[in-house]
């Protein structure tokens, strides 16, 4: 009972202290299409990922009936409605976290159990991305729970529908689930006297009705039948989309990726994994396959390799119960090692972009309008930067630079974001032909201000707010966004 206590209390005051974003899939493949879902609003755009059936509806559907639920309670103000997806997804984390220690306490000890635990709410990764409402956070929820009920070598554990029916969830939620968890299946397969019972009276059965849910689901939301696995697969890998977002050499996970997501638990998890006993290889092999895997493939990022986290913690609980006179210093050091870019990058690092949709909402607020129609926003920045109605909550006009990548071969094609930053002034006055139809905000990062002056000048533009994002401007993202409106 204490550890439960203390873990949801721990991971509520984690989500209060991450006040930054992190990538624009928090908010675009999760809350606005929750939000489109209950509240539908007439400006309201999802991503391209939707409208071509990339995307499950699973998982926004989690965050849409707890919209739902406070709209219908009268309660949907934009607090609750940002704030409340956030607790939701802490108490996920901390059940995550307490069944991890769970499942070392019953197959080895409380102190291996202690110092596992130690080493997960010490993570300053998991700091940073288990209270956020990212696809890659669900599936690492699932896969840490589903571990707790995986047949290991010397588990009690008989039933395998449990673990198999959060597997398929994982995969429903993220398809990607399906990398970390493919060596630990076929383990699992290949370890089973009675395969055939487990194929057809567990993993079958399991794996149609999951899918069939879902299929349902996004039959729903998106009004057509569709299978977002199979198209997940052929546009991601087989045409190679993801790569229009970036790519970086197939090391970087093993130079930088990894390294920088385990940060100082790096040299204990060397340590652990050579210690630890033969029923873990499993998961040390789930680890490399899954870095190994995802290396191959030309879009990175630090987020994709964060399922197998927790996997690594059980190594570094392992180096810390072998340490004996240092065992002290070691968590010390990890403590105070983790605790600073845990706060830094949860409070301060990337923090504009939430600040500056604080301040478009008090706008809302203070409008005189009913309807607030003459209020409009324009965010002059690279696409998806911000979130959107999801942290505003109120019917207003706003407009984005958009960046779907082409889908019909085009090698000439240039997205509208890149147009506009190749000649900012020109983009504006295309768009902007009268002072009709000009947006009475804009916003973009201080570091386009000196280009378009001119246009500002001339519309009669003035800077009313500037908010700090980060202390590393690179390329078009700035240290600063400032909000310019028009004066009438």
């Amino acid at each position: 009972l204490n550890v439960v206590l203390f873990t949801v209390t721990f991971r509520l005051v984690n989500c209060c202290l991450v006040q930054t974003s992190f990538v624009p899939d928090e908010y675009w493949q999760s809350l606005e299409v929750a939000h489109n879902m209950v509240f539908k609003y007439p400006f309201t755009c999802t991503t391209w990922e939707w409208t071509e059936g990339l995307r499950s509806y699973a998982y926004p559907l989690f965050f849409a009936s707890i919209y739902k639920t406070l709209h219908l309670l009268d309660k949907d103000t934009v607090e609750l409605l940002i704030w409340g997806p956030r607790l939701a997804q802490a108490l996920l984390a901390a059940l995550s976290d307490i069944k991890l220690y769970s499942l070392v306490k019953k197959l080895e000890n409380e102190n291996i159990a202690k110092l596992v635990y130690f080493s997960q709410l010490c993570s300053w990764f998991t700091w940073y991305c288990c209270t956020r409402t990212l696809a890659n956070t669900m599936e690492t929820v699932l896969t840490t729970v589903a571990l707790y009920y995986y047949p290991f070598q010397g588990s009690k554990a008989k039933n395998s529908s449990i673990y198999l029916a959060l597997v398929a969830l994982a995969v429903v939620m993220r398809p990607t689930a399906v990398i970390v968890w493919l060596p630990l299946v076929s383990y699992h397969f290949w370890q089973e006297d009675k395969k055939m019972n487990l194929v057809l009276h567990h993993a079958m059965p399991i794996g149609l009705l999951t899918l069939g849910i879902s299929t349902f689901i996004d039959r729903v939301f998106s009004g057509k039948w569709i299978l977002v696995q199979l198209n997940f697969l052929k546009i991601n890998v087989l045409q190679n989309l993801a790569e229009f977002y970036g790519s970086h050499p197939w090391h970087w996970y093993l130079t930088q990726g990894f390294p920088v997501v385990l940060g100082t638990h790096l040299p204990f998890f060397i340590h652990g994994s050579m210690l630890a006993p033969k029923r873990y290889r499993i998961l040390l092999a789930a680890v490399i396959w899954t870095v190994l895997v995802y290396s191959l493939l030309p879009h990175k990022e630090f987020r994709f390799i964060y399922p197998v986290l927790s996997f690594c913690m059980v190594f570094c609980g392992y180096s810390l119960a072998s340490l004996k006179t240092w065992k002290k210093p070691a968590v010390c050091f990890l403590v105070l090692s983790n605790i600073l870019p845990a706060l830094y990058t949860g409070l301060i690092h990337q923090r504009g972009t939430l600040d500056v949709m604080n301040h478009i909402q008090q706008l809302c607020e203070e409008s005189n309008s009913p309807t607030n129609a003459e209020v409009s926003v324009f965010f002059l920045m690279p696409c998806h930067s911000t979130p959107f109605y999801s942290h505003v909550h109120c019917p207003i006009t706003m407009q984005f630079l958009q960046c779907p990548p082409d889908l019909t071969g085009n090698t000439s094609y240039i997205d509208e974001g890149e147009v506009f930053f190749s000649d900012p002034v020109r983009w504006l006055e295309a768009h902007f032909p009268n002072q009709t139809v000009l947006s009475t905000h804009l916003v973009f990062f201080e570091v386009l201000e000196k280009e378009i002056t001119p246009f500002l000048e001339r519309n009669s533009y003035v800077k009313t707010s500037q908010f700090f994002h980060t202390h590393v401007p690179e390329g078009r993202v700035g240290r600063n966004i400032y909000i310019y409106e028009r004066q009438t």
